[in-house]
């Protein structure tokens, strides 16, 4: 996986369609094909082919290897049972993350809370507010590490026994900003963790900090954007979540104010729902739906409909339990662009329904 991300040009996105398509059991195997098995694989054309076919700098594999081991990290690849289980579906996950700290908190549900880096008192407070009641709700504090918002969410989250998770823009070893190691050190002692995509010793450029929004939206059921501007780093994190199928929540904000108007603007275009309470998060985010009492219907209203092959046997998937569009986009093996349509077709059809958070169930 260390060798196959070291490819020039490959990125997430090829490197899964190129496992996928080949069916391998482990990656060492790619390394085995030749540039005509590479050329079937959707995306990967002769350029990434050719350098795929000439990779031979296992010494630079080693190396991270190495050094991951000097620094205590842990290794999770993208089939590894700890691997963010919503973070799989998005359309290029990480091959491979660094980790420090306990890595059952990332089986556990969670929201991504974000913001600006120099937020005012409100802002201050409505992390703060959030987080307590997040954590107080089993919820982990999905954030970046960074500057204000991010901050103090994570150290919310701690003071209050809650878990945490801080996604770096950096190497695991490179804690930036700088002034939060303490704060990292905190995150892991509490049980929390400290991941990143990154190898070890990669500095904070300013590139890798869009990957890494993706990633904190990606892992967490929803995003909360407390504060933020017009542009930033909140915003690319809120348009990710939207695009990964995540639902977006948004502290108002009071007219006028500047470092609020990315909020307001969420919020006017429909792009995100304003929260008052927790409860305005929780119910859209579904996580006790194993918990849900089956239906004491003996007969399902849709074995009585006329329905396709294809649609009963997504009712019969969905009989008795609620799934999310993604769980069911895993276990179908269609992607959710596809899917969607043929649900609500179903949901007009009397059977199936959709509850908060894209989670759906037979009638």
């Amino acid at each position: 996986m260390i060798a196959l991300s070291l490819v020039p040009e490959m990125g997430p996105g090829r490197a899964k369609k190129l496992l996928q398509l080949t069916g391998v059991e482990s990656a060492d195997q790619l390394f085995d094909l030749n540039i005509r098995d590479y050329l079937k694989a959707d995306g990967i054309g002769k350029q990434v082919s050719k350098y795929l076919s000439e990779f031979d700098d296992w010494e630079a594999v080693d190396k991270i290897l190495l050094r991951t081991e000097k620094i205590a990290a842990t290794l999770i690849a993208f089939d590894d049972d700890h691997y963010p289980k919503l973070l799989k579906h998005i359309y290029d996950p990480p091959l491979i993350l660094w980790c420090k700290g306990d890595l059952s908190v990332l089986d556990e549900p969670g929201i991504a809370v974000v913001g600006t880096r120099n937020p005012g008192s409100y802002g201050l407070k409505q992390s703060e507010y959030w987080s307590q009641k997040l954590v107080q709700n089993g919820i982990t504090v999905n954030s970046g590490l960074a500057y204000g918002v991010d901050a103090k969410a994570h150290q919310t989250a701690v003071e209050n026994g809650g878990k945490t998770v801080a996604v770096l823009g950096s190497g695991i070893d490179v804690i930036y900003p700088a002034k939060n190691k303490p704060l990292a050190k905190r995150i892991i002692d509490s049980g929390g963790l400290i991941m990143s995509e990154f190898p070890p010793g990669t500095k904070p450029d300013a590139g890798n900090f869009p990957g890494r929004n993706r990633i904190v939206s990606g892992m967490s059921h929803g995003v909360l954007v407390v504060e933020s501007g017009v542009k930033g780093g909140s915003m690319i994190t809120a348009r990710y979540a939207l695009d990964q199928n995540r639902e977006v929540f948004v502290v108002p904000h009071q007219l006028g104010y500047i470092k609020g108007k990315g909020c307001n603007y969420l919020i006017q275009n429909g792009q995100g729902k304003l929260v008052r309470d927790i409860d305005d998060i929780l119910e859209e985010i579904s996580v006790e739906t194993n918990t849900n009492k089956p239906s004491e219907k003996t007969v399902s209203t849709w074995r009585s409909l006329s329905l396709t092959d294809d649609e009963s046997k997504l009712c019969e998937m969905l009989d008795g339990k609620s799934l999310h569009i993604d769980q069911i986009s895993e276990i179908t093996g269609q992607p959710t662009f596809k899917l969607l349509p043929q649900m609500l077709t179903l949901e007009l059809k009397g059977a199936i329904t959709q509850k908060a958070g894209k989670y759906f169930e037979a009638c």
